[in-house]
């Protein structure tokens, strides 16, 4: 009974830990893309991917996409929600929604967009810290603030 209630325990910290350390990577986009932390966040080799805004792989490409996205995305706040998370041992998988709220620069102008995110994360544990593997982001949607959405979702395949 012991080992079984310890088992329970240690999923739920890594349950918790994962949480936290995705709250801590919208925080910090959040408050003005700190390519830094967010960097810390991951593995060494660690990936970071998004069909409009690319892919990049290692803390140093990291860092410099976020370093430098404040010129392009000046504002955001995300919402995050629905995570799905299954512990294996190490590893970690899960999936999340996001109501991302950003200001963007768009040839010369600030434009108010809502975007929908879906995630689908990797994540490890090394050394008794988690970490992000892999950021796989798919936006649903991507429309100015207040035009509809409608006809634009995408929705990823259910694996």
């Amino acid at each position: 009974m012991t080992g079984h209630i310890e088992e329970r325990l240690a999923r739920l910290e890594a349950l918790e830990a994962i949480t936290r350390l995705k709250h801590l990577y919208w925080h910090y986009n959040d408050v003005g893309h700190l390519g830094d932390k967010i960097a810390s966040l991951f593995t060494e080799d660690g990936i970071w991917s998004n069909a409009m805004f690319g892919h990049y792989e290692g803390r140093a490409a990291i860092r410099a996409f976020f370093n430098g996205a404040s010129s392009g995305l000046p504002f955001c706040a995300h919402v995050g929600m629905n995570p799905i998370i299954d512990v294996t041992g190490d590893t970690a998988v899960a999936k999340w929604r996001a109501l991302l709220f950003g200001t963007f620069v768009e040839n010369g102008d600030k434009i108010a967009r809502l975007i929908l995110i879906d995630y689908l994360d990797t994540f490890a544990r090394i050394d008794g810290q988690w970490y992000i593997r892999k950021l796989d982001i798919l936006f649903n949607f991507n429309v100015p603030f207040g035009e509809s959405w409608s006809g634009t979702e995408q929705i990823r395949a259910e694996s």
